[in-house]
């Protein structure tokens, strides 16, 4: 039996998407299969994102931003996760045949302001609200004895 597979959804897929997916991978790799895409996908994948995610073990140096455009009607997609602000006008909100559609409101640290050192601060808030968002849905899924 195939694994149920996720899709985190975000705008550039540069930062939270890619996060998302790579923690996501890490955790429970053997219950899910995990893609990320964007609905305005940048070229690279922000080097903050990189070097945080670097920070955690994960190294994201030879992934790439994705479309929506790639997966979609080819991707039998069980859960998509939105990962963008509500304010975000371009993010996906909505992956068609979906069993479950979430939408988890997380700051766009690209969007950051300051030195590199307030910056990469941001960086790893994100990371580290998805690392959480994570934990509690896979607690969420788990039926407790």
């Amino acid at each position: 039996m195939s694994k149920p597979i996720v899709l985190f959804l975000c705008t550039h897929n540069a930062a939270r998407s890619q996060m998302a997916a790579a923690l996501l991978k890490r955790k429970a790799a053997a219950h899910f299969d995990v893609y990320s895409a964007g609905s305005a996908p940048t070229d690279s994948i922000h080097p903050l994102t990189v070097r945080v995610m670097q920070e955690v073990g994960i190294d994201l140096s030879g992934e790439r931003p994705k479309a929506l455009a790639d997966y979609l009607g080819l991707l039998p997609v069980k859960v998509a996760i939105s990962v963008c602000a509500r304010a975000e006008d371009k993010c996906p909100t909505a992956w068609p045949g979906t069993l479950s559609q979430l939408e988890w409101v997380v700051e766009d640290p690209t969007a950051a302001e300051g030195d590199e050192a307030e910056r990469l601060a941001k960086f790893r808030s994100v990371r580290d609200q998805i690392d959480a968002k994570l934990s509690n849905w896979l607690n969420d899924l788990t039926p407790q004895a």
